[in-house]
């Protein structure tokens, strides 16, 4: 197969070199397919073939470790197909199952002997418990073959196993991050078994190993050392595996040993102090950390340094060394990736090329350390000194804390104009009145008119308070507040004030306190409680001019006069004349105090207001639903009650309401109509105790809306003082609107009609975009990779959350919704007194999760404390920032982030030294057609060598180093801001949730990878990857394809240089214009029309599964595993009179999972016949869907013309989209 394979390519190539490099690549794989043959027999060299054959090019070199530059890869394939075709018909020859876990499978030459042994060592093992075992090989393919295997044999299903190859392997599934993965998992006991290949031999710290095997002899006798020097625990076992004969083998081990054990002799028998005499090592230290780094080890430091810089399967980071020689020694030359802050290092003469590579590595770490890419550890990451410096939170997770930590008990503010007190020693009390209009809708209700009376005035933005309430049945009631004047009050009338406060909230919220015969009012003692708000709610007369309110004197003083509140002495019942009384469960009382009084009904257990006696109605009258039976004998039939003066008239009578919060949004129902009649009853009046004469049920109408009131009052008196706040610490504070700031100091758990959501995303958009500017320019060297770990130390939750503590934002916070029960005011102090000494107590239920959060209110204590979520408080520093933007432009965002600690500031001449930097790329200018280019992107750049360096890929590594990844960056953050900015000013009614579902239609690589294939920008890519060449081309051949509804997911994958390509010559287009955000604007709206033609039905097919799936209440799940180390997803729905099934293997879970859900979204479709009505989204201003979104904006955008102006620093415009 070899030869016929050569002899093709003879035919095929003409280029020496290229044949050269085939035939020595065509002489490794077949080295390894016979290796794999005879070490592991039939089913070894199968597995090994397979695994070849899947991945790409680069990967599949890296496994069988040679170079494959330059060489014809299809032979390669051709070869392997065959193989594999070869090997599979030997594997099922004379019936032979390919179940592995087959009896008849398990000889030769299925498995070789030495497998076949070294499966029966782990068989007698199996058993002992907590068994973990290494097994070492020398060949990377091996590993992956030999795992494969194991983990295929049923009967060895004890062992949890896995491979382990070195990161320098360049294999792209073993990544550090995956071996410090691996690693852990060995550790936990979560795997057992381990294939390794020499990587493993040292470092690996596992105390409970004990079992090694040498699958593969060691090379050398340090391999022999070090691989035994795994099996960690007492009375481990080490084990080789060679062959029967082979006395080759034998003899090495025996030499292995007797090399250790002289050794061992010279160390215990030493007869001379005598030291060798070598190279002395150089220490790397940093002063302020303590950490240091030997020249020996900053070889490994380096490729780590390396490894963690932004890569991707076309771009592999490594440090390339060279040497020559000179008059004092070798020299080591470093040509580090080109997305490193640092190109080239050059070390000093040294006397070995070992050394000489050693000291040029220690030169590059202390030069790295010291331009900020190493952190004062010695450890890629963010600098500690810019830690310290802005004050950050060290961590770089965006989680704000563990679990148990995740909630914080704070008090919230209760603003000064609702607590200001008045004293006993005045007289009069001066209070400013504030009249309470009510606007009713239908107007069938009549409402008594109250006011509003504070010690100090309202602030202005308060004292006009408009708020709409929201009643059953599709009702509602406009309310808005009307200075009215002072108003004077001797200390009679004061006391009159706050019994009928207290009489009133009692009666709506703790009612069960009236139905004993005597209720005491006024004997509340105040001073107890710190959180007593000092404001009356008091019926009033409006006077003819309507410019001033009165108090209603008479409503109080009658309400007040009532028996309940006398003493029983003084409550004697009075003589009335016959005719004008009505005998009353206790007592007679006159027909003028019945009416419009709150009467109690015992055998109803309810409270009614009584609007009027019906005198045509009484206990002979026939009941409405029946005409034989009258009202006294149904009252005897149902409660066993004999009407005693059946012959008095009946009262009309509403119950008395149960208390609403008013603020949440109450959709009306199709099924509910505005209620234009009201719920009235009929009582006996022999059956009522009279509680409150002249309570009237207008009275009760508007005290039902006063709580409401006072609590959106008292928000937004709140962000008034936040206000404050802000405008007396910078000037731009003064320009955000105080309903802008409660807005964004108001959650989604307080169910009003307004959250902070939207202004968050805003915000964060923002946020993102000016740190990331601020980094930009103030790293000039440092790395996309770098640059965005800073940006996350900066925005990440933990330090906005530290940040807004520090500024006391968290006190203006209101994160729960309105509770009546807890309405607490002047007359009705809070029950539970919270101090130092009984704070954990009283808020124990909570801190503890004893409480059901879902179902239960947060207890309410005397200094209003409420519990916190961490993420809560950085996300109003984000909708903070969006209040900002919105009403006063980036001058005021920026402003405030200054005032909380963020630094976002830059000078003009960083900007210029920036743009001038980019005069490296110049020579390059030879490989593009710069005037072509600037005609597609419609600018002409005054820096071209920014716009050479938005088209360098990071594999171009021969002109001093750079690529487009930080420009990448910075075009990244701004269109990540200019389309939220646009799509939240298009769309005001849009939920958040809709809003980011749009905005990652019109944000994502594949959406700006088809205008970089429409624009042609790839054919202006500088790139070094002849893998990226051809996966550009076959995305290209793709993209152009007019086949219907075309899914690129399976298709050729596709590449993120495309996508990064329109991000990166914005960024050059905003460094180049100085960040004029409007050209960059209007240059992104010549992008959004193609954008749009692709990505208008590409909404992801996982959330329109899954959307589809709540909607029928299906069951939804994604089983995933591993196949040839490709991710195999199998989606599964399951459902009445549903059961779909589809599978999908792609290079990685998330598009395997993407692919799986088109395949059985696609089967669900043939089933349905509105697909498309199930992703309703009603507040899109008349879009039912997604889809129609994409269309409008698709329109929006072709039909703009710019009209939106963005000025960075021009106060006098707007400066947000």
């Amino acid at each position: 197969m070899k030869r016929q394979c050569i002899t093709t390519l003879s035919m095929k190539i003409n280029d020496h070199q290229k044949l050269r490099n085939s035939k020595k690549l065509l002489t490794r794989m077949q080295d390894n397919m016979l290796f794999c043959l005879e070490n592991l027999g039939l089913w070894g060299a199968l597995q090994a073939s397979r695994i070849l054959l899947t991945g790409d090019h680069s990967e599949r070199n890296e496994l069988i470790e040679v170079e494959g530059n330059f060489s014809d890869d299809s032979a390669c394939d051709r070869y392997l197909a065959h193989a594999a075709e070869v090997f599979a018909s030997e594997c099922m020859k004379d019936g032979a199952s390919s179940d592995l876990s087959r009896v008849e499978v398990l000889k030769e030459p299925y498995f070789s002997r030495k497998l076949l042994r070294l499966i029966g060592i782990l068989s007698s093992f199996r058993l002992q418990p907590n068994m973990k075992c290494i097994i070492f090989v020398n060949r990377i393919v091996t590993a992956r073959s030999l795992s494969c295997m194991l983990q295929k044999l049923k009967f060895l299903a004890f062992w949890k196993c896995d491979y382990l190859v070195g990161v320098h392997s360049k294999i792209k599934s073993m990544s550090r991050k995956t071996m410090n993965n691996i690693l852990d998992r060995f550790r936990s006991g979560e795997l057992n078994l381990l294939v390794a290949t020499k990587v493993g031999e040292e470092g690996l710290d596992i105390q409970t190993c004990c079992l090694v095997i040498r699958f593969d002899l060691p090379e050398t006798v340090s391999s022999f050392i070090q691989s035994r020097g795994r099996a960690r625990m007492p009375q481990s076992e080490y084990a080789f595996l060679v062959n029967s004969g082979n006395q080759k083998e034998l003899d090495l081990i025996e030499n292995f040993q007797k090399d250790e054990d002289r050794m061992n002799m010279e160390i215990a028998h030493r007869t001379s102090n005598e030291t060798f005499l070598g190279s002395e090592e150089r220490i790397y230290k940093v002063d302020s950390s303590g950490a240091s780094i030997s020249s020996g080890y900053s070889i490994s430091l380096l490729y780590q340094y390396c490894a963690k810089l932004p890569h991707d399967e076309f771009f592999n980071p490594n440090p390339e060394f060279f040497y020559f020689d000179d008059l004092g020694g070798t020299v080591c030359q470093i040509n580090l990736p080109s997305n490193a802050p640092i190109n080239q290092i050059v070390g000093t003469p040294q006397s070995s090329l070992e050394a000489a590579k050693q000291d040029a590595c220690l030169k590059a770490i202390e030069s790295l350390h010291k331009m900020g890419a190493l952190n004062d550890y010695l450890l890629p990451g963010v600098d500690d000194a810019y830690i310290d410096e802005v004050g950050l939170d060290s961590s770089n997770s965006d989680s704000c804390a563990d679990e148990s930590s995740r909630q914080e008990l704070h008090e919230m503010l209760v603003p000064a104009a609702l607590k200001e007190p008045w004293t006993n020693l005045e007289n009069p009390v001066c209070l400013n009145s504030y009249y309470i209009e009510f606007c009713p809708d239908p107007k069938d209700r009549i409402y008594k008119k109250f006011g509003l009376f504070v010690k100090a005035p309202l602030p202005l933005e308060a004292e006009r308070m408009e708020l709409d309430l929201h009643l059953a049945r599709g009702r509602s009631v406009m309310t808005k507040l009307v200075p009215s004047g002072v108003a004077e009050f001797n200390q009679i009338e004061i006391t009159l004030a706050k019994n009928f406060q207290e009489m009133y909230l009692k009666v709506i919220l703790d009612r069960s306190e009236f139905i004993p015969e005597s209720v005491s009012v006024g004997k509340n003692d105040i001073s107890k409680s710190s959180f007593l708000t000092f404001y009356l709610l008091l019926p009033v007369i409006l006077h003819d001019n309507e410019s001033k309110i009165a108090v209603d004197w008479k409503i109080i003083s009658r309400c007040l006069s009532s028996p309940l509140f006398r003493t029983p002495e003084d409550a004697m019942v009075e003589k009335y004349p016959l005719g004008v009384y009505l005998q009353l469960a206790n007592g007679c009382r006159s027909r003028s105090d019945v009416e419009n009084s709150l009467v109690y009904a015992p055998h109803k257990n309810e409270f009614y207001f009584i609007t009027n006696i019906i005198h045509g109605m009484n206990g002979y009258s026939p009941c409405k639903d029946s005409e034989t039976s009258s009202y006294a004998e149904r009252l005897c039939e149902k409660f066993g009650i004999e009407l005693k003066y059946p012959e008095q008239p009946f009262l009309n009578a509403k119950p008395l309401f149960c208390l609403r919060n008013l603020l949440c949004n109450r959709k009306p129902e199709d099924s509910e109509s505005h209620e234009l009649e009201e719920y009235f009853i009929d009582l006996p009046p022999e059956l009522c105790h009279l509680k409150i004469i002249g309570f009237s049920k207008d009275i009760g109408s508007s005290i039902s809306l006063l709580p409401s009131i006072m609590h959106r009052l008292e928000n937004l008196l709140v962000a008034i003082e936040l206000k404050h706040t802000f405008s007396s610490a910078f000037p731009e504070g003064a320009e955000v609107t105080c309903h802008r700031l409660l807005e964004a100091v108001t959650t989604e758990k307080c169910q009003e009609r307004f959250s902070l959501e939207r202004l968050e995303i805003l915000g964060d958009a923002f946020l993102k975009f000016a740190v990331a500017r601020h980094l930009f320019i103030l790293h000039g060297t440092l790395d996309e990779g770098e640059l965005t770990r800073k940006r996350s130390h900066v925005v990440n939750n933990s330090n906005l959350y530290k940040l807004a503590t520090r500024s006391k934002l968290q006190v203006y916070i209101r994160d729960c919704s309105f509770d009546p029960c807890q309405f607490f005011a002047l007359g009705r102090p809070c029950p539970i007194i919270c101090n130092k000494e009984t704070e954990a107590a009283v808020h124990f239920q909570h801190s503890s999760g004893l409480a059901d959060h879902a179902s239960s209110s947060p207890t309410r204590c005397s200094r209003g404390h409420h519990w916190l979520h961490k993420k809560t408080i950085a996300d109003v520093v984000e909708a903070l920032v969006g209040a900002f933007i919105v009403d006063s432009g980036f001058r005021a965002a920026i402003a405030f982030l200054r005032w909380i600690g963020i630094q976002v500031d830059f000078e003009a001449s960083q900007v210029c030294k920036a743009c001038m930097a980019s005069t490296s790329y110049i020579p390059l200018a030879t490989s593009l057609d710069i005037p072509s280019l600037e005609n597609l992107l419609g600018y002409q750049f005054f820096h071209r060598g920014l716009l050479i360096q938005a088209f360098v890929h990071p594999s171009h590594n021969k002109n001093g180093g750079g690529c487009y990844q930080r420009l990448e960056f910075l075009g990244d953050a701004v269109l990540d801001y200019l389309i939220t900015s646009y799509l939240y000013s298009t769309y005001p009614k849009l939920k958040p949730g809709q809003l980011t579902d749009l905005r990652s239609v019109l944000v994502n690589n594949e959406a700006f990878a088809s205008l970089a294939v429409e624009r042609s920008f790839h054919k202006f890519l500088i790139c070094d990857s002849s893998s990226l060449t051809e996966a550009i081309e076959m995305y290209v051949d793709a993209v152009k394809m007019q086949v219907p509804e075309r899914s690129l997911l399976e298709g050729p994958k596709c590449p993120k240089a495309l996508g990064d390509l329109v991000e990166s010559s914005l960024g050059a287009i905003l460094l180049d214009s100085g960040f004029n955000l409007g050209l960059v604007w209007t240059i992104m709206l010549s992008f959004l029309d193609p954008i749009m033609r692709f990505s208008s039905l590409q909404i992801s097919p996982f959330r329109e599964l899954q959307e589809l799936c709540q909607s029928y209440n299906w069951d939804l799940q994604f089983l995933p595993s591993q196949k040839g180390g490709m991710s195999l997803v199998e989606a599964q729905v399951n459902g009445k009179d549903v059961c779909a099934t589809a599978s999908a293997i792609y290079r990685n879970k998330k598009d395997a999972i993407r692919i799986a859900s088109q395949k059985i979204s696609t089967i669900l479709k043939s089933h349905i016949h509105d697909w498309h009505a199930l992703l309703a989204y009603p507040n899109l201003k008349g879009l039912n869907t997604l889809h129609d979104a994409g269309s409008r904006l698709h329109t929006e955008v072709k039909n703009f013309g710019g009209s939106f102006e963005v000025k960075l620093q021009d106060g006098s415009q707007t400066d947000w989209i």
